[in-house]
């Protein structure tokens, strides 16, 4: 069986999906106990609730990529709050277990069977990866931490964007797009892209 760090480290893919779960575990551990309770760019959501929505997702990808799962055989199994007593250590299982799954022998070749349909397991690392990055940056702003995110994972987050940008405020999953301020770079235009206001 395949290295899964010596496959991470010849995969561009699942070293871009190491670093946004890197760097959201950054964030993280960054966030005080009076922290959990505050508001993020995502409205609806608390620091918390925002953390748990992460969370779940990585739960989610040994049982869709490893198990060949689907999303109604699962479930209510990840329903609710997820977190527990200790968010940052439940976290850091979660990314752990799903790092390992993307990452067995031949896993991104599969088919996974998501809520909008069948998709390519490299594919649904992409959209991992962008949605890790950019609720880092939601994060950040939540806890008034460090906001700046690395270039790679802006430009990765940007090129997974850019051909859906028309259809993303109409999934309901975000906000209309605002226009970037003149000069804006790469990290701005992505956020406003995506319905943030940096």
């Amino acid at each position: 069986m395949a290295d899964p760090s010596h496959t991470t480290q010849h995969n561009p893919l699942l070293t871009r999906h190491a670093e946004a779960l890197d760097l959201f575990t950054e964030r993280l551990r960054a966030v005080r106990p009076d922290q959990w309770g505050a508001s993020t760019p995502c409205t609806e959501w608390t620091v918390r609730d925002l953390v748990n929505h992460l969370t779940v997702e990585q739960l989610w990808v040994p049982s869709l990529v490893r198990d060949g799962s689907t999303i109604d055989a699962q479930g209510d199994a990840f329903d609710g709050d997820q977190l527990g007593d200790d968010p940052v250590a439940t976290w850091v299982r979660a990314a752990a277990a799903a790092r390992a799954a993307f990452s067995e022998p031949n896993a991104l070749e599969r088919t996974v069977h998501l809520s909008y349909g069948d998709s390519s397991a490299a594919d649904y690392c992409a959209e991992m990866i962008t949605d890790a990055v950019v609720h880092s940056w939601d994060l950040a702003r939540g806890i008034g931490a460090d906001e700046r995110l690395p270039d790679d994972l802006v430009s990765f987050a940007a090129r997974q964007v850019a051909p859906h940008a028309a259809d993303l405020a109409k999934s309901g999953l975000f906000a209309e797009p605002v226009e970037p301020p003149p000069g804006s770079g790469p990290q701005t235009k992505l956020l406003c892209l995506l319905g943030r206001r940096p």
